[in-house]
């Protein structure tokens, strides 16, 4: 009996100490306007290149699935929006760059940071203001009063130190700016959470297409990128924190590289870099999309989630276990097939199903509970008369280590 006390005490000394003994974790993403992933893989940028060679370097798909309910505009802020909601346009409502209605029932990162037990410190180092007082919605009541504790944004309407000049290129000085403003805090203050966002590079493209002058600044802003970077490392060198970095863009171009907005192969094209070694199979360029990015952070920074949101999520963490993916969904008079891909990993799938859609207007969903079936089997039939039928069913197949989610129309 005394053996099994000293065993049980020891055992809570160590896990005690080992809470102690373990590195503070920090985030830091940062999204690099407009940069198709050939025009990196063709210039291969140091600084992009160095992350990726800590960690891992990706394509991937922004734009949701084409031809779905999912499918999503490839275009600036929706594309941040993605990213910072871990959900496609039909779920967080951001339609373009302008008249901008957010629908802030599905949190952005930079909230479930906040409503955290323990306080969480957040930075935002923008090009572009309406990133923090629009998309984040910064003391909007619909976002429970948020608060970001480090601000370096508001420049472009600054038009007095930042006049407009030749091919608007008072948005690079700006760029340049909000970088250093992002180092010196990451450096001095070391924030939880922190975007930094780059605009010129879309500009460039959007002015000159394709070309030397657009492949100038994208190595210039990576080059810039670095001194994240140092910061970065400097604060894993001489502080006991451990640092994910993300940098990725947030859609593709057209062929000629002028335009973007559709469903084209390179408009759909994004990519990612990371120094996070413990990448999974979804860091692919066949399974990774931006709506992963969250999910990712999450599980870095052990987030809790609350299910219903949870539940809302279109992505999975590309770090860590995985056990399913590519959820797809066949309604058949009064049935509905579930079909997912399994790694092989889990024992079991839990499937839930909604036949309501409260969650978009600030309610709740109730989720019942279908069925329970080994993860290997990838299928399920569901009978819809054993339920209150609808036209608009949401489902949820849970695993040890992942979950996926889908909606159907009928």
């Amino acid at each position: 009996m005394k053996f099994r006390r000293l065993l049980f005490l020891s055992l809570l000394i160590l896990s005690s100490w080992v809470e102690m003994s373990a590195k503070t974790r920090k985030v830091i993403y940062v999204i690099m306007d407009g940069i198709p992933a050939d025009c990196i893989e063709r210039l291969h940028p140091q600084t992009i290149y160095d992350i990726a060679a800590v960690g891992g370097y990706s394509r991937g798909y922004a734009g949701g699935e084409v031809g779905t309910y999912s499918q999503t505009p490839t275009v600036s802020a929706i594309g941040y929006s993605n990213i910072l909601t871990g959900t496609w346009m039909n779920k967080h409502n951001v339609q373009g760059n302008s008249d901008i209605k957010p629908n802030y029932n599905y949190w952005t990162i930079f909230r479930i940071a906040k409503e955290q037990k323990k306080e969480y410190k957040t930075a935002i180092f923008s090009s572009w203001t309406d990133n923090r007082t629009i998309l984040l919605g910064a003391g909007k009541s619909e976002t429970n009063n948020l608060k970001v504790d480090y601000v370096a944004d508001g420049y472009e309407l600054d038009k007095v130190h930042f006049p407009q000049q030749k091919n608007s290129t008072e948005i690079w000085q700006i760029d340049s700016l909000v970088i250093d403003k992002a180092a010196q805090c990451v450096k001095d203050n070391a924030p939880d959470l922190s975007w930094t966002y780059l605009w010129y590079t879309d500009d460039a493209f959007h002015l000159f297409g394709n070309g030397s002058y657009s492949d100038d600044y994208v190595l210039k802003t990576d080059r810039q990128l670095q001194k994240i970077w140092d910061a970065v490392k400097y604060r894993e060198k001489n502080y006991d924190e451990e640092w994910m970095i993300i940098v990725t863009t947030d859609h593709g171009r057209s062929e000629n590289g002028h335009d973007h907005g559709g469903q084209s192969q390179r408009e759909r094209c994004v990519w990612m870099s990371t120094n996070m070694k413990n990448v999974n199979k979804e860091f692919s360029k066949d399974q990774l999309s931006h709506v992963d990015i969250l999910p990712t952070i999450c599980r870095f920074m052990n987030f809790e989630v609350p299910t219903n949101l949870l539940f809302e999520e279109d992505g999975i963490s590309f770090i860590g276990k995985r056990d399913i993916y590519q959820l797809s969904a066949f309604p058949y008079d009064d049935t509905i097939t579930l079909n997912w891909k399994s790694d092989g990993t889990a024992e079991k799938a839990t499937i839930f199903m909604a036949t309501t859609n409260k969650y978009k207007e600030g309610g709740s969903d109730q989720w019942i509970k279908v069925a329970t079936v080994p993860a290997k089997q990838e299928k399920y039939k569901i009978d819809l008369t054993q339920y209150t039928l609808s036209k608009f069913y949401k489902f949820a197949v849970v695993t040890a280590n992942n979950h996926l989610t889908r909606w159907v129309e009928r």
